[in-house]
C-alpha cells in the first residue's frame, strides 16, 4: 500500500527533531507493507525533492523565498498573528499544499492519503483533486487550539471531516475537542510513535534537578512551575530547555520569585543532549494545559524518569498517576509544590514511579504499536472509499 503524508512538520535532516515523529511511524509502517511519500513545505536551504531515512520527501514552493518560514519551528500560529506578510504566506502554503498532494498523489499512484494536523495538512489535502482516493486526516494538538481563534474554524473543520474518510486524534481529550466542535463526528484514538531507542534509562545517576521541556509561551504553563518553585521546601534546581516569545518575561519573573540561581536557561538542545537531560532528572514537569498528548511526558517515561505534570488534555493518557508519575489538578501551583517535594525528598517512591514509566510507555507508545494501529486505519479507510 502507498500512503502519502501531508504535513508542515517533517525532518528536514538526519537527525532533526521536527516531526520526528512521523519520519518514525514511516519506518515503522514498512513492517506492514505501507510505502511512504512526504510532501510538505519548502524552506530556505532544502532541496525540492529527496530521501530521508529510504522515505521519499517532495517540497513545494509557496511563498518568496525570504516568507517560507512558517513551518518547521513551531511558530506559524505567531507569524500569521503578526501581520498581513504572514497571513499571505499561510493562503500559499493553503493552495500550493492543495496542488502539490493532488499532484504527487496521482503521480506515485498514492492508495491513501494522511493529513496530519486537520490546518493546515487537512484542509490542503480536502481542497486537492485526489480522484477518489481516501482521506485520513489526524489532529496533533496545536490544530486543535485553532478552533476558537480561526474565523471559521469550526465550519472548516467539519467540510475536512466530510472529506475524510476516517478522523483520527492521538490523544482522547483532542477526540473529545473534534466531537464537540462537529457533534456526530467519528474520530479514533491512535497516538504517534516514540523514539524507544533513543529515550532509554542509562545506569544510575543522581537525579539533582528538575526538567521542564517545551515552549516559552503561556500554554506550556511555566510560570506556574515558576511560582511552585518558589514555595518549594526541598529547594531543587530547575533546568529550563526551551525557547519562546515569553522568555524575557519568564526570566524575570523567575528573578522576582528569587530564583535566578536555581533556574538554568539552557535553550533549545539536540534530540542526544535531551535524552541525557531526561535520565538525569529527579522529574519531569510539565504544567501545561491544553496539551495535545505530550510527546515530553512519552520521551521522558521511556527514560525511567518520572513526569509531574497538571490532569490537563492529553497528559491524562501518558501518565497514570501514582504508577508513572503525578498529576495535579491544573493551574495550581501549590499543588504542584507538594507533588515535587515528595518525588524529591521519597526515594522509594521516586524509584517505584521510575521502574514503570518505561515500560508503561512502550506498551502505548513503540512504533510497532502506533505502526500497525495506523495500517488497520488505512485498510478500513480503503474499504469505506470502495464500499
Amino acid at each position: 500500500m502507498r500512503v502519502l503524508f501531508v504535513a508542515h512538520s517533517f525532518p528536514r535532516a538526519p537527525g532533526d527533531a521536527a516531526g520526528s515523529f512521523l519520519l518514525r511511524l514511516a519506518r515503522a509502517l514498512r513492517d506492514h507493507d505501507v510505502a511512504v511519500t512526504a510532501v510538505v513545505p519548502h524552506a530556505p536551504g532544502l532541496t525540492l525533492d529527496e530521501e530521508l531515512d529510504g522515505v521519499r520527501v517532495v517540497r513545494y514552493r509557496y511563498a518568496p523565498a525570504r516568507r517560507e518560514t512558517l513551518a518547521y519551528t513551531g511558530t506559524m500560529a505567531e507569524q500569521v498573528a503578526a501581520g498581513v506578510g504572514g497571513k499571505l504566506a499561510l493562503a500559499g502554503l493553503l493552495a500550493a499544499g492543495a496542488h502539490a498532494t493532488g499532484a504527487v498523489a496521482r503521480r506515485w499512484g498514492a492508495d491513501v492519503v494522511h493529513a496530519h494536523w486537520w490546518f493546515p495538512g487537512g484542509v490542503s489535502a480536502a481542497a486537492a483533486r485526489l480522484l477518489g482516493r481516501p482521506l485520513v486526516t489526524t489532529a496533533h494538538g496545536s490544530d486543535v487550539r485553532l478552533l476558537g481563534a480561526l474565523p471559521g474554524g469550526r465550519a472548516i473543520l467539519r467540510a475536512v471531516a466530510r472529506r475524510s474518510a476516517r478522523m483520527t486524534a492521538v490523544s482522547r481529550w483532542l477526540a473529545a475537542q473534534l466531537s464537540a466542535a462537529a457533534p456526530g463526528l467519528d474520530v479514533a484514538v491512535a497516538p504517534m510513535p516514540a523514539d524507544a531507542d533513543r529515550f532509554r534509562p542509562h545506569g544510575d545517576p543522581a537525579r539533582a534537578r528538575l526538567l521542564f521541556v517545551g515552549r516559552l509561551n503561556a500554554q506550556k504553563g511555566l510560570a506556574h512551575l515558576l511560582r511552585a518553585m518558589a514555595a518549594t521546601t526541598s529547594r531543587i534546581p530547575l533546568d529550563v530547555v526551551a525557547d519562546g516569545p515569553d522568555r524575557d518575561a519568564l526570566q524575570a519573573l523567575a528573578g522576582s520569585l528569587g530564583l535566578a540561581s536555581r533556574v538554568a536557561w539552557l535553550g533549545a538542545r539536540a534530540p542526544g543532549e535531551l535524552a541525557d537531560l531526561y535520565r538525569h532528572a529527579a522529574a519531569v514537569v510539565m504544567p501545561s494545559t491544553g496539551e495535545g498528548l505530550g510527546l515530553v511526558a512519552v520521551e521522558a517515561q521511556l527514560s525511567g524518569t518520572p513526569v509531574i505534570a497538571f490532569a490537563s488534555g492529553g497528559l491524562v493518557d501518558v501518565v497514570r498517576d501514582g504508577e508513572t508519575g503525578v498529576l495535579v489538578p491544573p493551574s495550581e501551583p501549590m499543588a504542584l509544590a507538594a507533588a515535587i517535594d515528595r518525588v524529591v525528598t521519597d526515594r522509594a517512591y521516586a524509584g517505584a514511579l521510575a521502574a514503570a514509566a518505561r515500560p508503561a510507555a512502550l506498551r502505548a507508545f513503540a512504533p510497532a504499536a502506533a505502526a500497525a494501529s495506523y495500517a488497520s486505519i488505512y485498510r478500513e479507510a480503503r474499504a469505506t472509499r470502495r464500499a
